[in-house]
């Protein structure tokens, strides 16, 4: 794209092959390449990536992405809290809590007068494993647009907690094995349960341990966890089991018996995704903003320029327009959908 042709915004923050770039700011945010200086919005796989030279990330991000990726995953990291400007390079930056998961943060760019903020994944829904989303005013605002189609509505959380407990009651001689990401997802339906009273032992497949390991260590208290192992069907018979969806009616499910399948997703809205799944109990739990939650998010930030990152982008980008908007589809690669 020649310069002469860029908008106000595009011409110091713009796609390229490694991500979105902050040309005054000389950072990359969520690049999906080694770059010498990234500002990473939260420490899920599509979005935290080794090998960068210096790492922005708030401290509960950049505690995860070490973690997960090792403490020599980038040269140098620098844990910066929320709410707190930083002047890098030519901008002013702050992050501002996403809601998506722990340590979640919007980018908050200032700069000639104008404030972009990136979004990065993000929900509006209580979570009580992260710090609640907080609306920043901006001029423009980079969103995303996993559940980008107004089909997708997702309802309490609570709710879906309730038809889980309300199954394990009806079936108490069966284990209830739910499929949830490691990173996030795994944690907050942990929490959702001890909010609703459920305060047995929760069981684990091996792979879930560290990162609720890390979330204990960061203060969200989880209650009593335990791995499977080696545990037999008749040890695991009517408690909760949770593991990553790629186990759900694998190998490993088996030694549990027969027990009840749920998938705990925003894509379980989608009753063929359950079925491809063979899910049982389908529980409508993401961690991601539905549609009527992008379309609010869009109003309440006043910016008259949004641009959308992944996901469904160009239902949003038609409903951008239909507001009055000016919107834009950026197609950026290497966004995950499924891992949800």
């Amino acid at each position: 794209m020649a310069m002469a042709s860029r908008g106000p915004f595009e011409r110091w923050l713009y796609p390229t092959a490694q991500g979105l770039y902050c040309e005054p700011g000389r950072f990359f945010i969520d690049p999906v390449r080694p770059v010498e200086r990234a500002v990473i919005s939260h420490a899920h796989a599509d979005h935290a990536r080794g090998g960068h030279g210096s790492v922005l990330a708030t401290p509960e991000t950049v505690a995860l992405m070490k973690a997960r990726l090792g403490p020599r995953s980038a040269q140098t990291f620098n844990a910066h809290p929320c709410g707190v400007p930083l002047d890098v390079g030519d901008v002013r930056l702050t992050l501002h809590p996403a809601g998506h998961i722990l340590g979640s943060a919007q980018v908050a760019i200032e700069y000639a007068g104008a404030r972009s903020v990136v979004s990065g994944d993000y929900k509006r829904q209580a979570d009580p494993t992260t710090a609640p989303f907080e609306l920043v005013r901006c001029d423009l605002f980079v969103t995303e647009a996993t559940f980008g189609l107004p089909v997708f509505r997702h309802g309490a959380s609570e709710r879906e907690i309730g038809r889980l407990l309300a199954s394990l009651e009806a079936f108490p001689e069966r284990a209830h094995l739910i499929g949830v990401y490691s990173l996030g997802k795994c944690q907050r339906v942990i929490a959702l349960l001890r909010a609703a009273g459920y305060e047995r032992t929760i069981y684990l497949h091996a792979a879930l341990k560290n990162m609720c390991d890390v979330y204990s260590t960061l203060g969200v208290d989880l209650g009593s966890l335990a791995v499977v192992g080696d545990r037999d069907r008749r040890a695991i018979a009517g408690e909760i089991v949770l593991a990553p969806p790629g186990e759900l009616g694998g190998r490993w499910s088996r030694r549990l018996g027969d027990p009840v399948t749920a998938l705990a997703s925003g894509w379980m809205r989608v009753r063929a995704r359950a079925r491809q799944h063979g899910v049982e109990l389908p529980l409508v739990i993401s961690d991601h903003a539905d549609w009527s939650e992008l379309v609010q998010t869009i109003a309440e930030t006043g910016a008259e320029e949004i641009w959308v990152t992944h996901g469904r982008e160009e239902g949003l980008v038609r409903q951008i327009e239909l507001m009055g908007r000016r919107g834009r589809a950026l197609a950026l690669l290497g966004r995950e959908e499924e891992a949800e």
